[in-house]
């Protein structure tokens, strides 16, 4: 007589217990295309297949999601590479464990963009940037290191170029149509909006002066220690969508042009509502295809790229000398190339 109940409330635990057994986590990112990896690996399930509760939190800026993770506020987040990053890392409250984008030679990622009048004013090439001024999102960004390897490139000092940090893709994309200065970098969607508008002229893109990691995967160093298996598991589901990521929307034809396809297209549409939530499918995909960057299907640091960026930001005193690039990487985590 008691059996019976009892098979049957164990049976409802093996149902039940599954579900309660999902682990909470919380990542935190900006709305862009280039973090499109995360978003496919939600969406897809990756995360609730390795037993994660996933709460995704959006963030402004990329400086504001690592100081979240490093404060606590967030046990992942996925974000452009800055000094910031670097110096947290340094001092032990986050760790990078993947990659997110990075420039890859002949293919179309950040682009250097130039007002139309320095463009009517004979600024037609990198070299003729000198002594010009140039718009990024903010000093210590990825961008500002993207301005030093140009200036290296075209051998003039970067202290010849006039940078204006102004916080945003739409305030920089703002100043080049405005005439405002000379030229800005920019993420592709934005600098094609730009230049589609008639309102800017393309210089090259920046995957021509170095094949430079854009952003990574970063953990609290807290979260690494006290849940490992957690950490392990999340970058195992983010990996994945990784290589979804890759499958889709980082192919090209032989041209080097991105294939545009159904596979991508239905990649696109489930990005989108992250990046573009409320917004009409019919425009905000074709903003993914457009926006998208080459992604490593294995999510590898390009460590050597590291240390090559955290050498720069040292020169120029972003970054606490002491900090080694070695140690701000869990390479137990972290495939490199």
């Amino acid at each position: 007589m008691i059996r019976r109940p009892l098979a049957i409330i164990s049976l409802l635990s093996c149902l039940v217990l599954p579900a309660l057994a999902e682990e909470h986590v919380t990542v935190g990112t900006v709305r862009q295309p280039s973090n499109g990896a995360l978003f496919l690996a939600d969406s897809r399930g990756y995360f609730r297949t390795e037993g994660l509760d996933v709460e995704m939190k959006a963030f402004s800026t990329p400086v504001a999601v690592v100081q979240a993770v490093a404060g606590g506020a967030l046990d992942f987040g996925l974000a452009d590479l800055s000094a910031e990053a670097f110096d947290l890392a340094g001092a032990g409250a986050i760790k990078l464990v993947a990659a997110q984008a990075r420039e890859k030679r002949a293919i179309e990622g950040n682009d250097l963009v130039v007002s139309l009048g320095a463009y009517e004013g004979g600024v037609h090439k990198p070299e003729d940037l000198r002594g010009r001024s140039i718009a990024i999102t903010a000093l210590g960004s990825v961008y500002h290191y993207q301005v030093a390897e140009i200036a290296r490139a075209e051998r003039f000092p970067l202290t010849e170029l006039k940078i204006k940090p102004l916080g945003t893709y739409k305030a920089v994309a703002q100043a080049v149509a405005n005439g405002q200065v000379d030229a800005g970098i920019l993420p592709v969607q934005y600098a094609r909006q730009l230049m589609m508008a008639g309102l800017g002229r393309l210089m090259t893109w920046c995957s021509e002066f170095g094949e430079g990691q854009l952003g990574a995967l970063f953990v609290q160093t807290k979260t690494m220690q006290s849940r490992r298996s957690t950490v392990d598991k999340f970058v195992r589901a983010y990996r994945r969508g990784a290589a979804d990521y890759a499958d889709a929307l980082a192919r090209y034809d032989r041209f080097d042009k991105p294939i545009s396809d159904p596979k991508s297209r239905a990649a696109a549409i489930t990005i989108a509502r992250y990046v573009y939530p409320g917004r009409p499918m019919n425009g905000a995909a074709p903003a993914v295809e457009l926006g998208a960057l080459y992604v490593d299907p294995q999510a590898r640091l390009d460590v050597a790229d590291l240390e090559r960026q955290l050498s720069w930001f040292k020169s120029q005193n972003l970054v606490k000398s002491s900090i080694d690039a070695q140690n701000i990487i869990d390479l137990s985590f972290a495939a490199s190339r």
